[in-house]
């Protein structure tokens, strides 16, 4: 195993599993619905405010659980390889430890407060939470990003995560950097402009 890169073994994949595993039941227990309440799977749900948003498998939030894992490995990477935390084997955790940030996520964004939150400052203006698949997808893809950043150059990985917020903020005047600074500190020429696209 290579000392620096953040290449998980079967213990830390399997701990990463048990966390995704025990996310689900956390949010089954918070009373989310466990798929949409259309009564239907989509692979792919392209509107932003509707019923629907944050409730399949793919949506234009999803490049932003993608760039989520791009971060993480880099977080990762400085605390295990740059800083060294934990000596040379620590290098396999980087995975779980992804995984952790994001299922923490996960639950925090469909807690109410963050919900009305996220209604109050957001594009996602007639956002309801995430329901259990989508939250397993996200992980999903959060994991897909963390695999891409731990495969590719560190200027390809950046080039994509750059594409990504590009192409959301482009089509749905939305994107991880917007959605930070709005619920952080809500910009009011930034709420215009979303307005404006007829996206909020």
């Amino acid at each position: 195993m290579s000392t620096g890169t953040l290449i998980p073994d079967r213990r830390t994949v399997l701990v990463a599993l048990a966390i995704t595993a025990a996310t689900i039941a956390i949010l089954l227990a918070m009373g989310r619905t466990p798929i949409c309440e259309c009564g239907y799977v989509s692979l792919w749900h392209g509107q932003i405010n509707d019923a629907g948003n944050s409730q399949h498998i793919t949506d234009w939030y999803t490049p932003s659980h993608i760039i989520h894992g791009m971060i993480f490995y880099a977080f990762g990477w400085w605390l295990f390889v740059k800083r060294g935390w934990g000596g040379a084997g620590a290098v396999r955790w980087g995975f779980p430890l992804a995984v952790l940030l994001e299922a923490a996520w996960e639950v925090l964004e469909n807690t109410p407060m963050v919900i009305d939150r996220f209604r109050a400052v957001t594009a996602n203006f007639g956002y309801s939470g995430d329901s259990v698949l989508n939250s397993f997808a996200d992980i999903g893809w959060m994991s897909f990003g963390f695999w891409l950043a731990l495969r590719l150059p560190v200027r390809v990985t950046v080039a994509l995560a750059l594409i990504g917020e590009l192409v959301a903020g482009d089509v749905v005047r939305d994107n991880l950097t917007l959605n930070v600074i709005m619920l952080l500190y809500p910009v009011e020429a930034i709420a215009q402009w979303q307005a404006a696209g007829g996206v909020a």
